[in-house]
């Protein structure tokens, strides 16, 4: 997080200390304040946990004290257009200064978490969960993943380090599914494996391949839940039980279609659009 709020400050102020000619130039360096952090609309808060780090940041640039921040709501929290989120006390140019950056961060933490807890209700009663990708905005993943889960979501993996993902050039220069996973084990064998199938055929390769998990792409529910039954048939059904195989079901997946996904035994959606397409919560940062 530190490192995302510099280069956040680096933007709006310029190399460091940087400057805020407007805020510097109207209010007196030792005045006191104090502003609530609020939300103008319905949604999910996350990112709130960015506001004392952009806080102390400012305040370090400007020679000054760390305002202090008492919390009303925590990420994680359902709120209503009016809610004080936050009240910040300290110096005001410290506050002013630190108005975009802050809210910047936590309106788009908090429109992935809006955004992922519709999913996270469309899928509740179900055994499926909502997951995320790599479609993130660069720079932002960690804050973005984090608010898939304030959200009520949950995320596969974090980068292309952590999990091995085989998907169709991978298979084409490795020569075939089972060569990919057994250039991968032989490589990484720390690493869980995941691979790609666009039909039951493909997905039951995958399976005789040792794969970990699967990836079922673009599948018509009818296929999905085919495909689903088979490889069920041929691992087990029993969650977390010995050979037991994850299925992730993936694109042109839509709210209205949630529930009828879930339905067909897959344990989770793949959802890009949670982070590269959620709208922000607005929030605002208002001087008493």
């Amino acid at each position: 997080m530190a490192g995302v709020v510099r280069t956040a400050l680096d933007e709006d102020l310029g190399p460091e200390p940087g400057r805020d000619v407007t805020t510097q130039a109207t209010i007196a360096a030792d005045a006191e304040g104090c502003a609530d952090l609020v939300a103008r609309a319905d949604g999910v808060v996350a990112g709130l946990v960015a506001v004392d780090e952009v806080l102390a940041q400012v305040a370090a640039r400007l020679g000054a004290p760390t305002p202090t921040v008492v919390f009303v709501a925590r990420d994680g929290d359902a709120v209503r257009a009016g809610d004080v989120l936050a009240t910040l006390s300290g110096r005001t140019q410290v506050l002013l200064v630190a108005e975009r950056t802050m809210l910047n961060l936590a309106s788009r933490a908090s429109g992935v978490a809006t955004h992922t807890r519709r999913w996270a209700d469309a899928l509740a009663g179900t055994r499926a969960l909502v997951l995320d990708t790599r479609k993130t905005t660069p720079g932002l993943r960690a804050l973005e993943k984090y608010a898939v889960r304030a959200g009520g979501g949950t995320n596969k993996r974090m980068g292309l380090y952590d999990v091995a993902m085989v998907k169709d050039n991978h298979v084409v220069a490795a020569g075939s599914v089972g060569a990919a996973v057994e250039a991968v084990r032989e490589r990484f064998p720390e690493v869980a494996i995941q691979v790609e199938a666009d039909t039951t055929e493909q997905a039951l390769e995958a399976i005789d391949a040792g794969a970990d998990f699967l990836l079922l792409d673009n599948m018509p529910t009818p296929v999905l839940a085919a495909t689903v039954a088979a490889v069920r048939a041929r691992t087990t059904d029993v969650p977390d039980a010995p050979g037991y195989v994850e299925l992730e079901a993936t694109g042109n997946l839509t709210l209205d279609r949630a529930a009828e996904v879930a339905a067909t035994g897959v344990d989770h959606l793949s959802v890009g659009g949670l982070t590269h397409s959620s709208p922000i919560l607005d929030l605002a940062l208002d001087l008493r």
